[in-house]
């Protein structure tokens, strides 16, 4: 619990950085379109465990203001995509350089042997989610 602490902390302190101007939830949307792959509501919905209406009006909100934009996609012209703005990039650019540098202050009061530990545990961690998340979304 004294890590999940940790984390949530440095978390908390990265969104506000972003200010009122995001919530956490669209913070979030912004962070998965950020990623690379193509996003549409239904990921979202499912990324955020929403119903598509809630999802949609997530993204409506961030849309409204400037931070995505909808684009038909190149591959399924019946499927729109969500694209991270300029705007929408220098806020999850300002978010995300907040928790590196946060984490580095943390992470530079440990050795190297401590850090090459902490690695191997938080993959293994990692990994452990991975699973965790698939089995939650997929319960055949």
């Amino acid at each position: 619990m004294r890590a999940a602490r940790v984390f949530a902390g440095v978390t908390a302190e990265s969104i506000a950085q972003a200010g009122d101007v995001v919530t956490a939830p669209q913070l979030r949307v912004l962070v998965l379109a950020s990623a690379g792959e193509p996003l549409n509501t239904t990921g979202v919905a499912a990324a955020l465990h929403v119903h598509l209406s809630n999802a949609s009006r997530i993204c409506e909100r961030l849309v409204g203001a400037g931070f995505l934009d909808r684009r038909e996609s190149a591959t399924d012209r019946r499927t729109v995509e969500l694209r991270l703005t300029t705007a929408g990039e220098d806020l999850v650019a300002t978010v995300m350089s907040h928790r590196r540098e946060a984490f580095a202050h943390i992470l530079a009061r440990l050795s190297s042997s401590e850090r090459a530990t902490l690695t191997e545990g938080l993959h293994t961690l990692c990994d452990a989610a991975e699973e965790y998340t698939v089995a939650t979304l997929d319960p055949s």
